[in-house]
């Protein structure tokens, strides 16, 4: 029996509104805005970009944060406002939705695969519980790939992530909660 792969349907409501013709060039102006805490990744990759609309000569960007208190979401819209304005759109407004919350499941598998490349383990990277993240959770090592690991802090760099450390190459090593 042939499976048929299935996608999230928040990624499938992210890929329809990003198809909007009306707006495409604008999603695309906007791939260049990187998440100022992990560079490697663009704010679409994150999922925290949610929505573009034109109203007019005005361009409204919706934005999530990861939690409700990331303190990166004003040099996000600093960055969003700044790459719009470089393009010729002088009259930009940033909205933050805080509902829906933020899915781990808006990351692209772009974003996932850059994650790791960038040294943090992405959300679907950790074997869980029927709770979520215990305290024997094994985040897979983006440096070594070993599921020898632990959980040093429920929190790492920030709080979106959790901080575990490899037991086989003894590399430290945020991992992004799947939320």
């Amino acid at each position: 029996m042939t499976e048929i792969p299935l996608m999230p349907v928040e990624q499938y409501e992210r890929l329809q509104l990003r198809s909007d013709e009306a707006v495409k060039d604008l999603w695309d102006l906007l791939d260049a805005v990187k998440d100022p805490e992990v560079p490697a990744l663009s704010l679409w990759d994150l999922g925290v970009l949610r929505d573009i609309k034109r109203n007019g000569k005005q361009i409204v960007v919706t934005i999530t944060p990861t939690y409700s208190g990331c303190p990166a979401m004003n040099a996000m819209a600093e960055d969003i406002t700044q790459a719009l304005n470089d393009a010729g759109f002088s009259d930009v407004e940033i909205k933050t939705s805080l509902a829906p919350a933020w899915s781990s499941e808006w990351m692209t598998q772009e974003g996932r695969r850059k994650l790791r490349n960038y040294g943090i383990a992405p959300p679907e990277d950790a074997e869980l519980d029927e709770d979520g993240l215990t305290p024997d959770a094994h985040a897979l090592c983006p440096h070594c790939s070993s599921r020898n690991t632990r959980r040093i802090s429920e929190f790492g760099s920030t709080a979106c992530k959790a901080l575990f450390q490899c037991n086989d190459c003894n590399e430290p090593f945020d991992y992004f909660k799947k939320i």
